[in-house]
């Protein structure tokens, strides 16, 4: 298959910022355990928590094999197929490949973009011949990535996904705790709004304080602007922000906002490095939300 050809990944792109260049307002230096199995940092000045903010994909949801299988099922249904695939089938992402390249590449249109001029434009029932025009290929991505995002969402809808654990628990402490509460992911906002109607419930949902998706922001992750974005219209510092993330593109955009970042990890970003994250959990079910008050209260802050 053509998922097999490709062996590594080109860095993602970090647009800086000019408010966005100032020092990292602190940094970890050591890791002792937390209860919940987490590594603590250790400092001489404290944080107050005064809000929580979740990134979706991966941390509400376990959702990249969910979005694999959407993507394979629209190569399907268009016949997409590379000039590099050794068989005549339409393209298929493997696990193995898709763990990487949504680990590398933030976006579905950025995702196709990248593949195809690597791999070669794909013939399809969009187009007899492999589109040649910059115009004719932003329409073959455009229809691939609108159709995929409505099987996406039937999957969704289908009512066999649950949230990861721990996470209504955590949202209900904060909100109980007069925390501010939201949440930040780069996917597209119909993709976002749909999972949270139907993996958080309408009330939690109308009760943040925050909802930001890529459609907000002109930079995507790891850029920070939709973390900073979201400290301005919760009205908090985002030194007193936790955020909650998955993957290291998030935890990239988290602590260049100067945000603490805790990862609860998946097992396709399990082995990322994770060393700039306040702590690790594999995943939400222990942690408590005065574990991460005492957490925030003992990050390192630069001086």
């Amino acid at each position: 298959m053509a998922s097999s050809t490709m062996l590594l990944l080109p860095p993602h792109p970090f647009h800086s910022l000019s408010f966005c260049s100032r020092t990292p307002l602190f940094s970890i230096k050591t890791y002792p355990r937390t209860a919940g199995g987490g590594r603590l940092s250790v400092s001489a000045s404290s944080r107050a928590l005064h809000a929580l903010i979740f990134d979706c994909d991966g941390v509400i949801l376990e959702s990249e094999h969910l979005h694999r299988q959407a993507y394979n099922d629209a190569f399907t249904h268009f016949n997409v197929c590379c000039p590099s695939s050794s068989s005549s089938q339409s393209l298929v992402w493997s696990p193995e490949f898709y763990d990487v390249l949504q680990n590398q590449i933030g976006g579905g249109k950025p995702k196709m973009r990248w593949y195809f001029k690597e791999n070669g434009w794909p013939t399809s029932k969009v187009f007899d011949a492999a589109p040649e025009t910059d115009d004719d290929r932003a329409k073959l991505i455009d229809i691939l990535q609108d159709w995929k995002t409505e099987r996406y969402k039937e999957i969704i809808k289908s009512g066999t996904v649950e949230p990861r654990p721990g996470v209504l628990r955590l949202m209900d402490e904060a909100k109980a705790a007069g925390k501010k509460l939201a949440v930040c992911s780069a996917a597209t906002k119909s993709s976002v709004i749909l999972c949270l109607e139907n993996l958080i419930g309408m009330e939690r949902f109308q009760g943040l304080d925050c909802f930001l998706a890529g459609d907000d922001v002109k930079e995507k992750k790891p850029d920070p602007l939709i973390y900073i974005t979201a400290a301005e219209r919760l009205g908090v510092s985002e030194k007193d922000c936790l955020v909650v993330e998955d993957s290291i593109i998030g935890l990239q955009a988290a602590t260049r906002a100067g945000m603490s970042c805790v990862i609860t990890h998946t097992s396709s970003t399990a082995n990322q490095d994770f060393k700039e994250a306040a702590a690790i959990y594999p995943d939400l079910s222990e942690v408590r939300l005065k574990d991460l008050e005492s957490l925030l209260q003992n990050v390192v802050t630069a001086n």
